[in-house]
């Protein structure tokens, strides 16, 4: 024998899920730990994703360091050197530790410096090759006439 509902139960459509008197309110929800492993889950990746993207960048032709939340190759095209005005592509990876003063006059200046000195001694390298083949080449023609 099933019992029915009295017809003004019926009516009204009961705007939250029916309970027993034996369930708390607080059980249907999730329980705490779970949520909390879940927040550190999030918060981890949060922190790892920071720390891949702490790659500065250097300008080469005035020395400033880019080194901003934001991925340097996340950065648009159009992205020019705020000091110099050099566009993105004038920049290259920096891998020395960037302290809170990178960006000062002096120390950009010394950076600049050291820059300019690198640069031309790749620019004279393949000049300082070519004189050195040309050097044994006259040495080894040199020889042979003088020994034969």
């Amino acid at each position: 024998m099933a019992m029915q509902a009295p017809a003004s139960s019926l009516a009204r459509a009961p705007a939250a899920p029916l309970r027993s008197s034996f369930s708390a309110p607080w059980s249907v929800r999730m329980p705490a730990p779970a949520r909390r492993r879940v927040a550190r889950a999030a918060t981890a990746a949060r922190i790892t994703m920071r720390v891949a993207s702490k790659q500065a960048y250097i300008c080469r032709d005035c020395g400033y360091i880019y080194n901003d939340r934001t991925p340097f190759d996340k950065l648009s095209d159009s992205y020019f050197c705020p000091v110099c005005g050099a566009p993105k592509r004038r920049f290259r990876a920096y891998q020395p530790a960037v302290s809170k003063n990178a960006n000062a006059t002096d120390a950009r200046k010394a950076r600049k410096e050291q820059l300019k000195k690198d640069e031309a001694i790749g620019q004279a390298l393949p000049i300082a090759i070519a004189v050195g083949v040309i050097a044994l080449v006259g040495l080894y023609f040199y020889l042979n006439s003088a020994y034969n």
